[in-house]
């Protein structure tokens, strides 16, 4: 009985935050972090699932809430985190990346609109072999520990 409780419930989360799937390469539980009005810059995160065997390269994304986007990761130089933009996303075959604060993520730079929690916004992403998925990502708090919105780009 537990059990199938258990996968019922999966099965719904599913079915209302389901993966968004080209082919067979996911984007799973995609969201954008909510800023106060004004503010320029924020950040999506999400995780990338390639379910097939050949690795797959995210080599861009493009959102109409902003002037720039970019790819971006931290790194520890000099004794300090930094963030710095970088050329690609590879995600092995059979494998996930998870794109999170203090990690990968994707730049939303010059923001076009406010950005309200519960609000979507639309992310599409560009592979090295010319493809594109687009899909909606939920504007969501991001806990004060996790906010990168100081730092410089």
């Amino acid at each position: 009985m537990k059990k199938t409780v258990s996968m019922l419930i999966a099965m719904a989360l599913t079915i209302v935050s389901g993966p968004v799937l080209a082919g067979t390469f996911g984007v799973h539980a995609p969201m954008v972090r909510m800023v106060p009005p004004g503010q320029t810059v924020s950040a999506a995160f999400m995780i990338l699932h390639n379910h097939g065997m050949k690795e797959r390269t995210v080599i861009a994304a493009h959102s109409d809430v902003a002037d720039a986007v970019e790819l971006h990761n931290h790194i520890m130089e000099d004794g300090m985190m930094k963030m710095r933009r970088v050329d690609a996303i590879v995600v092995p075959g059979h494998a996930e990346v998870v794109l999170k604060p203090g990690g990968l993520h994707i730049m939303l730079i010059g923001l076009t609109r406010s950005l309200e929690v519960g609000k979507k916004v639309t992310i599409e992403l560009e592979f090295a072999d010319g493809e594109r998925l687009s899909f909606e990502a939920p504007v969501q708090m991001v806990s004060k520990e996790h906010d990168h919105s100081t730092h410089d780009h």
